[in-house]
C-alpha cells in the first residue's frame, strides 16, 4: 500500500525512512536533542539529505554525540575531524560543536536538562500546524527567532532562526507534516 507522505521526502528511501520514523516525533531525551542540534548546525547552507547520508559518519567521528566528551575536544581532535572525509569538514562548524557541547551542559546545570529548557518555549507540547503543501512550511518563525536569540546569548554558535526551526521540526516541537500525510495525526 502506498502511504501519502510529505512531498519533500518522496522518492528517496533514506529520506522516506527518516520521515516515517523520526521527523516530527517529539524528542525529550537530551542525547537525541543534542545529536539533532549538531546535525542541524552542520546542515546550515547544505541540504538535509547530505547530512542524513553522513549521519553514521558523524556519529563515529563525534563519539556518538557524547556532549561531555565533545566539550573536552582539543586542537588535535579538531585537526583529526577536519581530515575526516566522512563528515562535513568545516572548521567553524567543528569548533562550534565543541562550544555548543559546553553551552549545552551549562543549560543542563541551569535548567536540570536541555529538554526542560527547550520544551519550555512551547509549554511542553508540540505546536500542530495545518499545512496543505510542504512548501507552505515556514523557514523560521517569531518563536524560532526567540529561541535562536536565547541560545546565542547562552554562547551557542550556528543556531540561527532557520537552523532552530529545522531543529524544532525534526524533534517534534512543531508538527509540520502536511495534513494529508499519514504521519500528521500519528505524531
Amino acid at each position: 500500500m502506498n502511504k501519502n507522505r510529505c512531498g519533500w521526502c518522496v522518492g528517496n528511501d533514506l529520506y522516506e525512512a527518516y520521515h516515517d520514523e523520526e521527523w516530527g516525533v517529539p524528542v525529550y531525551d537530551d542525547a537525541t536533542l543534542f545529536e539533532f542540534l549538531i546535525l542541524e548546525t552542520f546542515q546550515a547552507g547544505l541540504s538535509w539529505i547530505t547530512i542524513l547520508k553522513k549521519r553514521e559518519n558523524f556519529r563515529k567521528a563525534f563519539d556518538n554525540f557524547d556532549y561531555e566528551r565533545i566539550a573536552k575536544y582539543n586542537a588535535s581532535k579538531v585537526e583529526a575531524l577536519l581530515q575526516d572525509t566522512g563528515i562535513v569538514r568545516n572548521k567553524l562548524k567543528v569548533n562550534a560543536t565543541i562550544t555548543n557541547a559546553q553551552a549545552f551542559m551549562k543549560i543542563q546545570e541551569d535548567f536540570g536538562s536541555f529538554s526542560s529548557y527547550i520544551w519550555n518555549f512551547v509549554d511542553g507540547k508540540p505546536i500542530k500546524n495545518s499545512l496543505k503543501n510542504h512548501k507552505d512550511a515556514p523557514a523560521n518563525t517569531p518563536l524560532s527567532d526567540a529561541i535562536s536569540k536565547d541560545l546565542k546569548k547562552r554562547g551557542f554558535k550556528f543556531v540561527g532562526s532557520t537552523v532552530i526551526y529545522a531543529h524544532m521540526q525534526a524533534t517534534g516541537m512543531v508538527n509540520d507534516h502536511v495534513e494529508s500525510c499519514f504521519r500528521y495525526h500519528e505524531v
